[in-house]
């Protein structure tokens, strides 16, 4: 059996992606597992594809474990963590957002890792993004 997951978007615009994940564990917990796939996202109104997120704002309910977010890299950089049994509320509009600061292998992805998971814990995760593109090359 595998922890039983979801991943609702609630907003997916040209500036900010808005996400909400939950998981009930069944003890197997998660590693490293993609929640927000910048591939998967809508390009903008130019048709330039995403390559990147900025963490803006996190709130979260976790019961019994904590998550770590993570940077998807060839060796993953943790962004945030969210402790066990919290009501978690983090805002980080006043500087721009948490930058990907992953190295060799970024994908531009971000992963959560359970940590501590029994059967019966719960997360509930909503993470305000805000998009990043590449720069066109020609203009």
């Amino acid at each position: 059996m595998a922890d039983a997951v979801t991943t609702q978007t609630i907003l997916d615009g040209d500036r900010l992606v808005i996400q909400k994940f939950t998981n009930i564990s069944d003890g197997s917990g998660e590693s490293a597992v993609v929640k927000v796939d910048v591939s998967s996202l809508a390009v903008n109104t130019y048709g330039h594809a995403c390559t990147g997120v900025k963490i803006n704002k996190i709130w979260a309910q976790t019961f019994g474990m904590a998550v770590d977010i993570l940077w998807d890299a060839d060796t993953n950089v943790i962004a945030d963590t969210i402790p066990a049994d919290v009501m978690y509320k983090m805002c980080f509009s006043d500087f721009g957002g948490i930058p990907n600061n992953a190295g060799t292998g970024n994908t531009g992805d971000v992963l959560f890792s359970t940590v501590g998971a029994s059967n019966g814990d719960r997360y509930t995760i909503i993470l305000e993004c805000i998009k990043t593109y590449a720069l066109p090359t020609t203009y």
